[in-house]
């Protein structure tokens, strides 16, 4: 086994080991939600303490993990992408009647906010705004955890052994097998849809974005592009459009991350990332 070998089997032992016991926290409690999204927080930072582990014990420094900030359009590109995959998805749900539109979930933020009964319209824009900004800022809080490990570490790893279209499946895999123990034995799935229907769909987009997500790392050379995706994916579908969103029947089959909709995007997503896959550099 080669050093690199070595070093990915260090992180992959790491990360399943710190991650068993929020897995376990979580199971046992039935519930993502359990200890107020604590156990949760832990879990999506395990796999970050893995790499940062595993790069001291190799090689006893942090660097190689894509600390620099890069060219700031595949920050822009980063953040604005989950609205290009799932925007069309809803608004399709929403046109053809397959889900209803509701903005009570907005409503709600804005009288927290204080800012009292406004209408329809302002109120969708101050949610929106509201979360393009502050709810960004704690969604990569807990998406920088899963970021450091992924595309910190295991992506650039992986493409100093194989291909990019390895790289993107593998890491993809790896990322979306990581979810199975909260999506079986927990609630971290489609709660309207059979298990396997949820466990289906979701790995299909993990690993269709899984292809943007390790362009954009070895492009850019930076982590920072993993985390805004990350966190606005995060933000965008689970706090914003899966809110807005009212069931009328087939609607659960349809949205969110365990529905075909993302699904569907999520091969498109991956189909145009592996074309652009010329555009790396060399040592990619």
């Amino acid at each position: 086994m080669s050093t690199d070998q070595k070093r990915l089997a260090t992180y992959l032992v790491l990360t399943f080991a710190l991650s068993s016991i929020f897995y376990y926290l979580i199971i046992s409690a039935g519930t993502l939600r359990a200890a107020g999204g604590r156990y949760v927080l832990g879990l999506m930072w395990s796999p970050g303490v893995a790499a940062l582990l595993t790069r001291l014990l190799w090689q006893r420094n942090l660097r190689g993990m894509g600390w620099r900030w890069g060219k700031t359009r595949y920050q822009l590109a980063s953040y604005a992408l989950p609205l290009a995959y799932a925007g069309p998805v809803y608004l399709l749900v929403w046109l053809f009647g397959w889900g209803g539109l509701d903005v009570a979930a907005a409503q709600k933020l804005v009288t927290q906010l204080g800012l009292g009964a406004l209408s329809p319209a302002l109120t969708v824009i101050v949610f929106l705004a509201v979360a393009a900004t502050l709810g960004v800022v704690n969604s990569c809080l807990s998406a920088l955890g899963e970021e450091i490990g992924w595309r910190g570490f295991l992506v650039p790893e992986l493409a100093k052994v194989t291909t990019f279209t390895r790289t993107a499946l593998f890491s993809g895999v790896i990322w979306s097998l990581w979810h199975y123990p909260v999506l079986l034995l927990a609630d971290y799935r489609g709660p309207g849809t059979p298990v396997a229907y949820s466990l289906a769909c979701f790995t299909v987009m993990v690993v269709g974005i899984s292809f943007a997500f390790a362009w954009l790392r070895l492009k850019s050379g930076s982590l920072w592009t993993g985390m805004f995706l990350h966190a606005t994916h995060n933000l965008f579908i689970q706090g914003v459009f899966d809110p807005f969103t009212r069931d009328t029947g087939p609607t659960e089959w349809l949205i969110g991350e365990f529905g075909a909709g993302l699904a569907l995007t999520g091969i498109v997503v991956g189909i145009y990332f592996w074309r652009k896959r010329t555009e790396l550099p060399a040592s990619s």
